[in-house]
Parts: C-alpha cells; sequence; structure tokens
C-alpha cells in the first residue's frame, strides 16, 4: 500500500515470523514504518528481521515476557507507535471431542496474549504527544459466522473483537490517546489456513481439503480466498493517519464472507 506513508513510524507485530504476521511486517515496513517483530519462534523470527528492524522473542502468555520485549523494541525504535497483535492459534474439533488442554491454549494465546498486548501497548504509548499511536488486533471472520470445528478459536476470536472495542472506550476516556480497532480477516491459504482445510476434513466435516476451501469460496461474495496481502493492507490502513477517526472497530477483510 503505497501511497500511505508511515515514515517516523515505529511498529511492534506479534507473530511476524511467518503467515499473516510477517506480512504485515513487511506491508508497515514497505510504507515506511520502522518495525520490529516479535515471536517464540526463534530460528524464523531473526531471518526475516534481516529486512526489517529486529526481533525480540516474545512469548504472548507471559506478562512479564511482555514488558521484556516492548521494552526492547522500543530500545532498537526508539520509541513506538503501532502494535499489532497478531499471534494466534487454532485447534480444529468437533465440540463433542473437545480437549481442555486445546482450550486453554486457545485461551491463552489468543485472548490473553491480545489482552496483555494492549495492556503493555498501552503502557508504552499512552499520553504521547506527537503522532498517531494505534493498536491492531487480529481477530477473524470466525467471530462472525458459524463454521463448524472452530468452536473455541471463534470464541476466542469474538473475544478478541471485545477486548478491542473496550479498550477504545478506556483509551478515550483516560486520555491515553491510542486508538484501538480490529480485522476480520477471512481464509488465507498460510500454514494455518491450509491446516485448518485439513483438519475439517480429518474429523469428517467435508471429504476433502478442497471440498472445504470450496465452501469457503462459496460462502464468500468475493469468490475467492483471502491473501496476505489483503490483510496487510488493512493493517497499514488503520494505522495511518487515514483511519485517525476510526476507532473501537472491526473492520472485515473477508471478501464479504461474514457479511
Amino acid at each position: 500500500m503505497t501511497q500511505i506513508d508511515l515514515t517516523g513510524r515505529r511498529a511492534l507485530v506479534t507473530g511476524g515470523a511467518q503467515g499473516l504476521g510477517e506480512g504485515m511486517a513487511r506491508a508497515l515496513a514497505a510504507a515506511g514504518a520502522k518495525v520490529v517483530i516479535a515471536d517464540v519462534q526463534d530460528d524464523l523470527g531473526p531471518k526475516v528481521a534481516e529486512s526489517l528492524s529486529g526481533f525480540v522473542h516474545l512469548d504472548v502468555t507471559d506478562d512479564d515476557n511482555w514488558a521484556t520485549a516492548v521494552e526492547q523494541a522500543t530500545g532498537m525504535l526508539g520509541g513506538l507507535d503501532i502494535v499489532v497483535n497478531n499471534a494466534g492459534i487454532e485447534i480444529t474439533s468437533l465440540i463433542v471431542d473437545l480437549d481442555p488442554v486445546a482450550v486453554r491454549k486457545q485461551l491463552e494465546v489468543n485472548l490473553l496474549g491480545t489482552a496483555l498486548g494492549i495492556k503493555h501497548a498501552f503502557r508504552a504509548m499512552r499520553g504521547q504527544d506527537g503522532g498517531n499511536k494505534s493498536v491492531i488486533n487480529v481477530a477473524s471472520v470466525a467471530a462472525t459466522i458459524a463454521f463448524p470445528g472452530i468452536s473455541v478459536y471463534s470464541a476466542t476470536k469474538s473475544g478478541v473483537d471485545r477486548l478491542t472495542r473496550v479498550a477504545a472506550m478506556e483509551s478515550g476516556k483516560l486520555g491515553y490517546g491510542v486508538r484501538v480497532n480490529c480485522i476480520y480477516p477471512g481464509l488465507v491459504p498460510t500454514a494455518m489456513g491450509a491446516g485448518l482445510a485439513n483438519d475439517v476434513a480429518q474429523i469428517g466435516l467435508f471429504g476433502s481439503p478442497e471440498e472445504a476451501v470450496g465452501a469457503v469460496v462459496e460462502l464468500t461474495p468475493s469468490g475467492r480466498l483471502g491473501e496476505v496481502g489483503d490483510m496487510a493492507d488493512a493493517v497499514v490502513f488503520l494505522a495511518s493517519d487515514a483511519a485517525k477517526f476510526i476507532n473501537g472497530v472491526g473492520l472485515p477483510v473477508d471478501g464479504g464472507m461474514g457479511m
């Protein structure tokens, strides 16, 4: 999204070592921002960060790790203007087969991880003069539709939506000056997206992964899967001055699937 200029902005993107997070980080950098990525993948992260401003290790479920990672990123960047809470996991299961361990893992990464990300973004950015401070959370079209096999994932992403709206209100009421929005990505053929198609076929909801993908496309008025660039462009927009009066919303980037 080269028409948007983020020169001088400083961003931290969680889950930035691959998939949507990597695409978002690269798009922010292409728009002129300095970008640090955060991830638990210490093998992939530094390689991706070679063309960015740095990498920090981050387990998004760990409060102390968040404090350290934000301090490190702020030191690398000289401040912080944008935090993208992208890190997340999806574990497919029918409700009758739910594993409490898998449920807790999704709750911790997707919901607790995002909540802690907002917490530490606020602490780092609140009340600063100059610049358009922004938190962008990554929810999912799963927060708006009833797709089988992803009940807990859907619930956590619905929670991300609610967190976003309450956080925006708190920021405004307390004078933090930080906008908080989220996006609802549609299905994208990243490793996670491909894994979902395989999993829903494996548990018998569809005859094959290809049939599962076809069902998603059929539900999508735009007639295709999403692309990493679609999601990355939305993040760049929400981080920019073009979105300076957009606050506390969920932006569908799903080709109309969740309408």
